[in-house]
């Protein structure tokens, strides 16, 4: 597939121009003109940048991209090292960071909701279009152990749980990766109990003054599931082969 044919699919499905975010969104680093084989994943570390150099990929489309605002903009160690394996081997990286966790269907909140069959009711923030939290609720109720107990065996990762034992959970609010701040609105609206990737330290106080349910369940763990989705996607609608290669991360 030609490279600018697939830019302006992922610009279409993704819309990036449509939300503000903390990097570019879209082509990042360009490589050949031809896409063939496309990697996908969550981050663009050297070990994801190894494994598609390994498979001969021609493009790799991730989560976690490079150039965030406020970061160094010398390249230099680590960064130099990143971006040289790229341009030797002429390998394009696709990065959509905000606009990956938002999308309806194939949006790292969304796939969440799925694998914990979360009915998805709208976004946290009713007023805004572009929520990147979102709120829901469980079909069945479930006590605190019951969901710390689901998202252990579909996400693989036991989350950090913060809540009453007693508590039952029917409402839930999530966002996946760093929205741990996210906890105070849920906790705002009644929610009975908010998922997210991180903790901090002021979290914790939070859900216990709250009266709010709170689940950690790992950025890396809780965003694998975006890149994995859109690669699927399209190796369904374009002439692509795709390999998601998940390197774990236990943050």
């Amino acid at each position: 597939m030609v490279r600018d044919k697939l830019t302006e699919y992922l610009n279409k499905l993704l819309s990036p121009d449509s939300i503000r975010d903390y990097c570019p969104n879209g082509l990042q680093v360009e490589g050949k003109s031809q896409i063939h084989k496309l990697v996908t994943g969550v981050t663009a570390s050297q070990a994801l940048i190894d494994k598609a150099i390994a498979i001969d990929a021609d493009a790799i489309f991730v989560h976690h991209g490079y150039f965030w605002k406020g970061e160094n903009p010398c390249i230099k160690g680590m960064k130099k090292r990143r971006l040289a394996s790229l341009l030797a081997h002429d390998i394009n990286l696709y990065a959509y960071h905000l606009p990956l966790d938002i999308h309806p269907v194939l949006g790292n909140n969304a796939q969440l909701a799925r694998l914990l069959d979360i009915q998805v009711s709208g976004g946290l923030d009713a007023t805004d279009p572009k929520s990147v939290a979102m709120r829901g609720r469980l079909e069945t109720p479930l006590s605190v152990s019951q969901l710390s107990e689901r998202i252990t065996r579909r996400l693989a990762r036991q989350p950090l749980t913060e809540a009453n034992e007693d508590k039952r959970i029917s409402t839930v609010a999530w966002c996946t990766g760093g929205g741990q701040g996210f906890i105070e609105q849920a906790a705002e609206q009644g929610i009975d109990a908010f998922i997210t990737g991180e903790v901090s330290e002021q979290t914790i106080h939070t859900a216990r003054e709250a009266g709010i349910a709170f689940f950690a369940a790992g950025h890396h763990a809780t965003e694998r599931y975006g890149a994995k989705a859109v690669g699927e996607h399209l190796a369904g609608q374009l002439d692509l082969q795709v390999e998601f290669i998940d390197i774990d991360n236990p943050a």
